[in-house]
């Protein structure tokens, strides 16, 4: 294993995460912050058990989410770039909603949809839409005029240039923004799942655990809402390598 490897980074950053969390626990030698001897076994027990319901739970909802969120931003985001003044008309508009931070819909979300696994997703989706559209905009909106001129000479339509040249050309920055989205994306859910639920990490580790005093199964829970995060981050971000290399094979080496 290559020292400069993504793994051999990741493998170092979780064993220097466990020497400092070892450390504070030993410092501060209190329930509050039990040692990761105790939760890491704890947490295996736990994830084979009801753990587990929770995080297929939350996973569920923040893929669904995800879907929704990449199958509306992408289309949109396209259209948008391949059409200036459909752009100059919705312009102003992305630029006054983009900005704020969309948790603060949260009760306007639960009150239009109540309070269901259907408003959580959609929340979600709604958190990941904009970065993703903003980016697929500008993807498609900076693709050469020549390009575009030397494929309509070959009789494409507007179908055929929003499969073979927008969408390719798009992909990577829809892969990028995703993957910028998803630290977002998880505590939006962490949140969410607070309200009204009977499974998922969120409820786990506030309901069933921290309002019980149950520190060592909140931390479990903690340490499976973490995993959840890395390895969406980590699936995207090996799409995302795949098609760069993909892409660079494609061009061949450089002259």
């Amino acid at each position: 294993m290559k020292s400069g490897s993504p793994l051999a980074s990741f493998l170092n950053g979780v064993a220097m995460f466990l020497i400092l969390w070892l450390a504070a626990a030993a410092l501060i030698n209190r329930p509050i912050l039990p040692s990761p001897l105790t939760v890491l076994p704890l947490f295996g027990r736990l994830f084979l058990a009801e753990l587990g319901l929770h995080f297929l739970a939350s996973a569920g909802r923040v893929l669904a989410a995800i879907l929704l969120a990449v199958a509306t931003a992408v289309p949109a985001g396209l259209a948008l770039g391949q059409m200036p003044a459909l752009n100059r008309l919705f312009a102003p508009l992305i630029a006054i909603v983009y900005p704020i931070p969309k948790i603060v819909l949260l009760p306007v979300i639960y009150v239009l949809m109540g309070i269901t696994d259907l408003s959580k997703i959609f929340l979600i989706a709604l958190i990941i839409f904009f970065p993703i559209m903003v980016v697929v905009r500008d993807e498609a909106a900076g693709l050469h005029h020549d390009l575009l001129m030397s494929v309509r000479s070959l009789g494409a339509g507007r179908r055929a240039l929003f499969r073979y040249v927008y969408l390719p050309a798009s992909l990577p920055a829809v892969l990028t923004a995703l993957r910028v989205s998803i630290g977002t994306a998880v505590a939006v859910l962490f949140i969410a799942e607070q309200s009204l639920t009977t499974y998922g990490l969120g409820y786990y580790i506030v309901v069933e655990t921290y309002q019980v005093l149950l520190y060592p199964q909140m931390y479990a829970g903690i340490l499976g809402m973490s995993l959840l995060g890395l390895l969406l981050y980590f699936a995207v971000y090996g799409m995302e390598r795949r098609i760069n290399r993909h892409r660079h094979l494609e061009k061949g080496p450089a002259s």
